[in-house]
């Protein structure tokens, strides 16, 4: 574990806290759920959000959770269009109905990632 030191501020020690370059995956944009996972680390686990920082591990687990979360994702677009196939000829017939349909395949499949990687 890194050690801290301070700084004084006025009347206040105020902790020297920098990100280092951590080289995970430098070239990884992460996505939609890494994003929400980090923003969810830091409003609802401060803690844990504080230890993975401090042991350089941060950058790790959001690239990791974001792949694994896009994986799951379309792995259970894939099982739920198979369970629930929708007509092609509906798209071009009623292009509102199947849209309809895609985005409440969607939104199911959204809440289970965000049950099962970020909220938790």
């Amino acid at each position: 574990m890194a050690e801290i030191t301070y700084h004084k501020d006025g009347n206040f020690f105020v902790p020297d806290l920098y990100l280092e370059k951590d080289n995970y995956e430098t070239d990884y944009i992460v996505g939609k759920y890494g994003h929400l996972r980090l923003e969810y680390l830091k409003n609802y686990k401060k803690a844990e959000y504080i230890i993975m920082f401090m042991n350089k591990i941060l950058r790790k687990h959001i690239v990791e959770t974001d792949k694994q979360a896009k994986r799951k994702f379309e792995m259970l677009m894939k099982e739920m269009l198979e369970a629930n196939p929708i007509d092609e000829n509906l798209k071009d017939t009623n292009s509102l109905k199947w849209t309809g349909l895609m985005n409440n395949y969607k939104q199911s499949v959204e809440e289970l990632i965000l049950n099962e990687f970020i909220y938790i």
